[in-house]
């Protein structure tokens, strides 16, 4: 069969027999060539477990397994003929006989059956996999688990806190010392610490340290300070001083005033010297001494001649010697880091093994290390060899050096030895595409691609296997107006990873396409006065972002209006959607959020933001106010904020009128007190209050959302995307609760230190406008891409350190930048600059049909400053034609067809009949809720007691908080401190002497004495699943824990009490025996001991273990039965 010269050279590169180094432009179907290699070697008898296929992303795998499943998901259930045409497409050779057909058709099988599955992973799950089968030899804990960002980043906080507090406290008063008012940050640094550990692993010396700096190993700051002051110093600048001072010029005058603090024996001098003697940073000709200039001409006409000369020696002096005192000072900063490094690193690996936890760098290095160890090496590689022959690389530019590494030693027996044995074919296929390398930040390195494109050509050529080395250039997603864009702006970029002979071709060559260049947005002319009541961060109407989002969502609902046609590929014409729309930034600032304001404002649909930070979702916040009330209900400002949500949804005024005209401080006793008016409100808070102490909370929150309505209300109010922020929420719950003792004001302090960042999936869109940035729409394409973003930027490098040869720098402040740093600034400026226009090929490329880049601002003096002066001059290039517009002339090259499509639905489908299992809800079990230990039934009181009112309750509650709290402070105090404390929580002013007097009898008991003493511990939150009794959760009192026992005391606060315990009634036995079991859980191997101490009398009653264990298991033979129809 014939093949047009696009599907051949797919199918020359999918070759199964064969190794091959693939270079694939944007669009040009390389997913698909790794599918049809991987179907292509399944075909030739591999099996599937010895195919290793890694990607760059789980959603790339994901991809490129569905992809393979659903194409061996049709072979098996294909007649012949069509099978033998679509095998023929594949590039297999006929004649196809029946045992090769049925082989296709049974290929689904084996690979749904194959153990573990197809390997088609990313190299960090490859690597966790590796290492879970040989743990031992990789020395990791058989059952480790991959740490999350936020836990490494509490790890890390919680280190250089003990740090800080302990023997290495000087360490990091030394760091901190200096730290600038830059962009320093200290988890930054941390950061880039870990990252960069082996520059500091080994440890350098200080004298390692100078001489990158060009300092001879024993310099210091008395030799520098040695070069400038002489010993006359003093006398000179007293004239100077004085001379400046009886000057007429203002300036003369601040200059006297710095040289005045001139200390010779301070390196600070030299700065201020330098402040006053040389020229500034931002002079033609910077940092050089102001030869007779300094001080005015006035007052140096007054001064000595020997004076004059004397200061004008000092100078140069000072010139001189300003490039060893800022590398000094570098070397200096070095140092510091290097002497806390040499501590934090140790102690944060120690930390992580200690939990079993592997970061992602971690997963590579270990990998590595197990790979290249003389000693188990070749053992992991005989064990691997027997099950890896073909290995396949997706995204090989996005590839860092290490990781290159660990493929390369997979591959060395693909080569070599035993790997390289002639009765099977073994092969590597690498794809990749230099021009799309943009995670420079995650350690890519484009130029690693070639180095390993060369590296393997060597080692396979010398294997009598050769490489075969191909390119797609063809794009089958593009118009071809695009890519003569593409190419026209990237002309002479080589230095970016654009070769010079690098060309697309549109494989639709037909297809109408249109690139258009708008007009740039200036800024406007002069600002606009605030209005009081905008938000603090809304931008004014004529600000030029706002103008340019304005303009984008008029563009989207025009075309969207008149059915602007669209011709796609071979398909028919049709007309434009709001989901056709792509909108690409370089950063989610204020732009991205403007552009999703103007679109919801023009009724447009708009997918909203592509990543959400969880604890900025207005839902999240208005739970999270919620809770932070439950937990503190003197919390005004946290019970306004939810009241004003749309949980409860109180008016401004409502909410202005109950808190303007509340007689106390108390926000929620004015709610009370106006419970007429507000029912629904005050019995809902009422719900929430009675359970906030005892349910975890993922149970509270999620009897926020679901009993009282909260999700329904929300979801009403903010949209459907506010779905995402709540469900994250309650998944962050349950992480909490899986690492810490549940508890509501431990999760609230858990999660205010929280940035979490979901991504939302963009496929999940549909019809609506995506506005996302470009590094996040890597591997997507629409048939219209805005760029809207493509301003001038400022080429600031925010890393803290730099890479200088094997070692690595902390980067001063621009104008104290020795040249070894100056340097390696500038590499990284060019470095970012390369990886800004790859970041632009990538952006431009998702275009099929209708391409529109804009810029609002400044876009720069030079085309190369800016991405809209790129786009520009490649325009230009390829004759684009001015167009005049009502806002200036814009470029145009291409064009799309005029006139108008018949609209489309993107979201209709046919009419099914769902199956009943759809419709009709299945029977499940009543979920189990967590209960507290008093709720186990049973009475509380004895008979008769009347105990168990409103009355009484609240003031055992009382009672309980003076019992907690007064402990802690000296005995001259309770007195007072009680009286205060039962006054702020509402106790009535005639019961309060009684209750105050009833807990000071008892904290004055020197009997009971040890139930308070210092080390015991108050209001002990337990949890425990009990058999038959499901999860509790409770607050044990007082808890004593000694080496050998463990005793629970609670207190009770009951008028009538028992004069035994086997009078103690039932439900108080039953608390008491659930917090005996959960802390015999707890406390494996002690004696756990249970008492009540009953307030009233002062009396410590303890209970038998028999007695609190025979009312338990009560309690829980209940529990087991059936419920009465």
């Amino acid at each position: 069969m014939t093949r047009d010269d696009a599907t051949l050279a797919q199918v020359r590169a999918a070759r199964p027999d064969a190794s091959t180094w693939l270079s694939a432009n944007a669009g040009s179907g390389k997913t698909r060539v790794l599918t049809d290699r991987v179907a292509r070697l399944l075909l030739s008898g591999v099996a599937p477990e010895n195919i290793l296929c890694l990607t760059y992303t789980k959603a790339a795998a994901s991809e490129m397994q569905n992809r393979l499943f659903r194409r061996l998901g049709e072979w098996a259930m294909l007649g012949d003929d069509a099978l033998r045409g679509q095998l023929a497409d594949l590039g297999e050779d006929g004649p196809f006989r029946p045992d090769f057909l049925q082989r296709a058709r049974t290929l689904f099988a084996r690979a749904i059956e194959t153990p573990g599955g197809l390997r088609i992973q990313t190299i960090h799950s490859f690597c966790a996999s590796l290492l879970r089968r040989f743990p031992l030899e990789a020395q990791v804990s058989p059952d480790f688990h991959e740490v999350e960002d936020r836990a490494a980043e509490l790890l890390r906080a919680d280190i250089l806190d003990r740090m800080s507090e302990g023997p290495e406290g000087a360490r990091i008063a030394e760091l901190a010392r200096h730290f600038t008012d830059s962009d320093d940050r200290i988890d930054a640094l941390l950061k880039a610490v870990l990252s960069r550990k082996s520059a500091f692993l080994p440890p350098r010396s200080p004298e390692d340290i100078r001489a990158l700096y060009d300092l001879p190993p024993d310099f210091g700051r008395a030799e520098l300070l040695a070069e400038v002051f002489l010993g006359d110093e003093r006398r000179v600048l007293s004239d100077v001083i004085r001379a400046m001072q009886d000057s007429a010029k203002t300036t003369d005058h601040g200059h006297a005033t710095l040289l005045d603090t001139v200390d010779p024996s301070s390196v600070s001098a030299l700065e201020t010297l330098e402040k006053v003697l040389l020229s500034g940073p931002g002079a033609k000709e910077p940092f050089v001494a102001k030869i007779g200039k300094v001080p005015t001409k006035e007052a140096r006409g007054t001064l000595a001649p020997d004076i004059a000369d004397a200061l004008d020696d000092l100078m140069r002096r000072v010139e001189s010697a300003r490039p060893a005192r800022i590398a000094l000072a570098a070397a200096e900063r070095d140092i510091a880091l290097h002497r806390f490094a040499q501590v934090f690193l140790p102690a944060y690996e120690s930390a992580k093994t200690a939990r079993g936890w592997l970061d992602f760098d971690d997963l590579i290095e270990k990998a590595h290390g197990l790979l290249s160890d003389p000693v188990v090496a070749g053992w992991v590689l005989y064990r691997l060899d027997g099950g890896i022959d073909h290995i396949l690389v997706d995204e090989a530019q996005d590839t860092n050096p290490l990781q290159w590494e660990v493929i390369a030693l997979l591959a060395q027996e693909l080569t070599a030895g035993e790997g390289a044995r002639p009765d099977t074919a073994r092969t590597i296929f690498v794809v990749g595409d230099t021009k799309q390398s943009i995670y420079s930040f995650q350690g890519a390195d484009p130029e690693a691609f070639d180095r390993m494109r060369a590296s393997f050509a060597a080692r396979l050529e010398a294997a009598e296997t050769p490489l075969q080395v191909r390119s797609l250039d063809y794009s089958f997603r593009s118009a071809a107006a695009i890519l003569a864009a593409v190419d026209a702006t990237f002309e002479g970029a080589a230095g970016s990873g654009f070769a010079p002979e690098g060309h697309h071709i549109a494989f639709h060559g037909e297809m109408p396409g249109q690139v258009d260049l708008w007009p740039v947005v200036p800024k406007p002319e002069s600002e606009e006065p605030d209005d009081w009541t905008d938000p603090v961060d809304r931008r004014g109407a004529r600000h030029e972002s706002v103008v340019l989002a304005e303009r984008i969502a008029d563009f989207i609902r025009d075309a969207v209006d008149r059915g602007q046609p669209l011709h796609l590929g071979d398909k028919a014409p049709r007309a434009m959607h709001a989901g056709d729309v792509l909108i690409l930034v370089r950063g989610r600032q204020r732009l991205f959020h403007e552009i999703i304001r103007a679109c919801k404002n023009r009724g447009l649909p708009v997918a909203g933001a592509d990543r959400m930070k969880v604890m900025a979702e207005l839902a999240v916040k208005d739970i999270g106010a919620l809770l932070a009330f439950l937990a503190t209900q003197e919390d005004n400002l946290s019970l306004a904020t939810a009241l004003r949500s749309p949980l409860f949804g109180l008016s401004e005024q409502a909410l202005f009128t109950l808190a303007h005209h509340r007689k106390g401080p108390s926000l929620w006793e004015a709610l009370r007190a106006q419970e007429a008016a507000f029912p629904e409100t005050v019995a809902m808070l009422n719900d929430l209050r009675s359970k906030a102490d005892f349910l975890r909370p993922y149970d509270l929150i999620e009897r926020i959302l679901t009993r009282h309505k909260g999700r329904a209300r929300l979801l009403g109010r903010l949209g459907h995307e506010a779905e995402d922020g709540i469900d994250a929420l309650l998944s962050q719950a349950l992480a909490y609760e899986e690492g810490n003792v549940p508890s509501l004001t431990g999760f609230l302090s858990w999660m205010q230190t929280d940035d979490l960042e979901i991504k939302r999936s963009p496929e999940a869109a549909g019809a609506a406008i995506r506005v996302m940035t470009v590094h996040g729409a890597k591997g997507l394409e629409a048939p219209v891409v805005i760029l809207p973003d493509c301003g001038a930027r400022p080429d600031r490098i925010k890393d803290a350190l730099l890479p200088a040869g094997p070692d690595a720098v902390w980067k001063a402040r621009a104008e104290d930048q020795p040249a070894l740093q100056a340097d390696a600034v500038a590499h990284a400026k060019a470095r970012a600059k390369a990886e800004a226009d790859r970041l632009l090929y990538v952006a431009m490329t998702r275009a099929e049909a209708w391409l529109v880049v804009a810029a609002a601002g400044d876009v720069g003096k030079t085309p190369d400053a800016s991405w809209y002066g790129q786009v520009a001059r490649g325009l230009e290039r390829a004759g684009a034609a001015p167009l005049p517009t009502p806002n200036g002339e814009m470029l145009r090259l291409g064009a799309l067809p005029e006139g108008t499509a018949a609209p489309t639905d993107p979201s209709a489908t046919g009419t099914v009949t769902l199956p009943c299992y759809f419709t009709e809800p299945a029977e499940v079990p009543r979920p189990t809720e967590t209960r507290s230990p008093s709720d186990l039934g049973g009475a509380k009181a004895l008979p008769g007691a009347g105990d168990e009112t409103e009355t009484a309750k609240a003031r055992g509650t009382l009672i309980h908080l003076l019992l907690e709290l007064l402990p802690a402070l000296p005995a001259a105090e309770q007195a007072e401190a009680a009286r205060r404390l039962l006054k702020a929580h509402g106790a009535p002013p005639e019961d309060a002497p009684e209750m105050a007097a009833e807990a000071l009898r008892v904290l004055n008991d020197a009997a009971l004495a040890p139930v308070f003493a210092p080390g015991t511990l108050a209001e002990v939150t337990l949890c425990g699943d009990i058999a038959g009794l499901g999860p509790l959760l409770g607050v044990i009192d007082r808890l004593i824990v000694t080496e050998d026992r463990v005793i629970a005391i609670d207190f009770k606060t009951n008028r009538q009490v028992p004069d035994t315990a086997d009078a103690v009634p039932e439900g108080l036995l039953r608390q008491m025996g659930a917090y005996r079991a959960m802390l015999q859980a707890l406390y494996p191997g002690r004696v756990i001991e249970t008492a009540i101490l009953w307030t009233s009398p002062g009396v410590l009653m303890p209970l038998p273990a028999a007695l609190t264990e025979a009312a338990l298991a009560r309690a829980a033979q209940l529990d087991s039965q059936p419920a009465a129809s």
